[in-house]
């Protein structure tokens, strides 16, 4: 009786050779946790997006551009607000600049709630493709934003289009972007609660 067929082939050294299924779950695997650890925290996740470009992640930059063509495109704006987090947040106006040009808009935030609450934001952009090429010089996210109640804030962001956005293939045509950002609750350390009259640590009742 013949033996049955394995899948296992040996190299040369005589080591098993690892197929190309056993590797892509590997990595799948691995990338998938890599993804779920991201958006475990607000720290990770900017970690995250700042090493993958996940999500039209934009760039930081401490100049501005010294190239402005000739060539407006337009930028809109975009703003949400997580479950969780009673504020009302508005998005800025939509503008038009020319590419390389350097704008400042306004985001603005009011605290609905009758008590102080934080909020911590995250950012994407649309289409993705056009997150290398929008460079932020200042902006407010992934900063703790504490807001007392009915407070109002106005949070600027300054940014340009990088004029390379023009010359490549899957950028070129682009017309339109758009940023987003999204507030979220910051997880703040709560007090150990209080133990029941007549209990100490380790014990019953007194």
């Amino acid at each position: 009786m013949s033996k049955p067929e394995t899948t296992n082939e040996m190299a040369p050294g005589g080591q098993k050779r690892v197929s190309n299924g056993a590797i892509f779950a590997g990595c799948a695997v691995f990338v998938g946790c890599m993804v779920g650890a991201a958006y475990a925290s607000v720290p990770l996740y900017r970690l995250f997006c700042q090493v993958t470009g996940y999500g039209g992640t934009t760039q930081r930059v401490e100049q501005y551009s010294e190239t402005i063509l000739q060539k407006p495109i337009q930028v809109t704006f975009d703003a949400n607000v997580s479950s969780g987090l009673n504020w009302e947040f508005k998005p800025a106006k939509t503008v038009n600049p020319k590419i390389g040009e350097t704008v400042q808009v306004e985001y603005t935030a009011t605290n609905r709630s009758s008590t102080a609450s934080t909020g911590t934001a995250v950012f994407n952009v649309t289409p993705m493709e056009a997150g290398a090429y929008f460079n932020k010089v200042q902006c407010f996210c992934f900063t703790e934003q504490t807001l007392e109640p009915g407070q109002s804030i106005t949070m600027p962001v300054v940014f340009f289009v990088d004029p390379e956005i023009a010359k490549a293939p899957e950028t070129k045509n682009i017309k339109t972007i758009t940023l987003s950002y999204t507030f979220y609750p910051s997880e703040k350390a709560q007090p150990v609660a209080a133990l029941p009259k007549g209990e100490t640590v380790g014990e019953g009742k007194l």
